[in-house]
């Protein structure tokens, strides 16, 4: 059976396994939907992702080696801005004070720094890069990599907005806020460990 036949399947499959089992972005996904408008999130997600699965088809084998103490630290800080953009974003409020999620030039760019500066060399891509050295099919494996951490982050903002309807906004700013302070703290700890 030729390769291309199957290829967007299988990398959809490799990466949404890899992703589920060994990535941290589900949790700010969920965190960052606590706090600004759905849509928002997941166009920042969408493109900060789209971006990082075709940094890892393109340099293939390479994208293994960013696993390194910068890579870590440079996700601290990254998580780090975003728990600072997060908590200092005021929610605009409608009829009887129900939070406005957000959706602010400010929100979104915290969303997009979430995800594009963080997490190099996780699973989902390096799944994504052993897959395009096996297969040669760098388009096919982009596709159903990229289609793989949107259904992930689908499921996850799923679960935002359901915990963001029962709490108020003080305290979905604060559990965002929170949320990517310690997901900033965890890298800046492997970072230091390994």
């Amino acid at each position: 059976m030729d390769t291309s036949s199957y290829i967007v399947p299988l990398a959809f499959w490799t990466v949404l396994i890899s992703e589920l089992v060994g990535d941290k972005s589900i949790y700010t996904l969920t965190s960052l939907t606590l706090r600004f408008r759905a849509g928002s999130v997941f166009l920042a997600f969408a493109v900060a992702s789209g971006a990082k699965m075709l940094v890892a088809v393109i340099l293939g084998s390479a994208v293994i080696r960013f696993q390194s103490h910068l890579t870590y630290a440079v996700s601290g800080v990254a998580f780090f801005i975003s728990a600072a953009l997060i908590w200092t974003e005021e929610p605009e409020l409608i009829g009887d004070d129900q939070p406005q999620p957000s959706s602010s030039p400010r929100g979104i760019l915290a969303c997009f720094a979430s995800f594009f500066f963080t997490e190099w060399g996780d699973p989902g891509q390096i799944s994504a890069a052993a897959l395009v050295l096996k297969s040669h099919m760098m388009l096919g494996t982009w596709l159903g990599g990229t289609l793989a951490i949107m259904t992930k982050g689908a499921v996850a903002m799923a679960i935002g907005m359901r915990i963001r309807d029962r709490l108020r906004p003080r305290t979905l700013r604060l559990l965002a806020s929170a949320s990517c302070f310690i997901l900033g703290m965890l890298a800046f700890g492997e970072s230091l460990f390994t």
